[in-house]
């Protein structure tokens, strides 16, 4: 049983790993004794804290993902020094925070083009070009899991409800359309890659996750929390046991799937 759990011999791809999430999973998946590779814009705190924790492990590629020049740079990077990852979690996504501007966080009707433009460049053509490029280097070696990132509000809509107290309030504020539109893609692009490949050793399988705690105002805990049957956001750790299952042989049956973690959001 522990052999079908076992990563050690993993080469580990992380977009997005200077994030909150990203450096989170890359740590854990470290302390497995994988191999991982992450990337981002540019090297930050998080990344130097992995990078000095595990020297031998650990290789930070800075990368843009919405651009094939940079993907491909650090594709020359990774065949040179790891021939290809086994495993590629595309992390790396935007979204409007919540104290962005009124009309980014406005009615629909006022929402900027631009905005959504810059929401899907990264969510989906970002994804796109990842499983473009670093799906040939699994091809060759006919074996590959790819894991795209997706979110609850791919599978339902935004529940405008929660952000009601701040109108009472007199902000005329909303959860924004484009962040919900493009994690739902993910799940249809993850069954479209899932059929195409499915021959060629590599999987394709979707991980939905629902909001994870940070500090946020209590007024919108009480609101979030109260739509989730578990009672709580989650804690970063909540998801390294499914992206474990995933990285590792015990889901080798498993492909054009979504694995739903949202401590039971969308089961109302």
């Amino acid at each position: 049983m522990n052999k079908v759990f076992d990563i050690s011999s993993e080469i580990i791809l992380i977009t997005g790993v200077g994030g909150i999430l990203g450096s989170k999973y890359a740590n854990y998946l470290l302390s497995q004794n994988a191999q991982v590779i992450g990337l981002d814009l540019a090297n930050n705190d998080k990344c130097e804290k992995l990078i000095k924790d595990y020297p031998a492990k650990f290789k930070f590629i800075s990368c843009d993902i919405t651009s094939s020049e940079s993907i491909s740079d650090a594709v020359s990077i990774i065949k040179n020094k790891y021939s290809a990852p086994t495993v590629l979690i595309n992390n790396a996504a935007i979204d409007s925070p919540p104290m962005s501007s009124a009309e980014e966080n406005g009615p629909f009707e006022d929402y900027p083009e631009s905005s959504w433009d810059k929401v899907m460049n990264v969510n989906l053509k970002g994804m796109f070009l990842c499983c473009r490029y670093f799906g040939k280097l699994m091809l060759n070696n006919k074996k590959g899991s790819v894991i795209n990132i997706s979110s609850i509000y791919g599978m339902v809509s935004p529940d405008q409800s929660i952000y009601e107290y701040r109108r009472k309030r007199g902000e005329d504020f909303y959860k924004p359309i484009a962040y919900s539109v493009s994690k739902s893609g993910v799940l249809n692009f993850t069954r479209y890659l899932a059929n195409y490949w499915g021959t060629k050793g590599i999987r394709v399988n979707t991980l939905t996750l629902a909001g994870v705690f940070n500090n946020q105002d209590q007024e919108f805990l009480d609101q979030y929390v109260s739509k989730i049957p578990i009672g709580r956001m989650a804690e970063p750790s909540d998801y390294y046991g499914p992206l474990h299952f995933l990285c590792s042989n015990s889901s080798i049956y498993m492909t054009g799937a979504n694995l739903v973690v949202d401590g039971g959001w969308t089961s109302k």
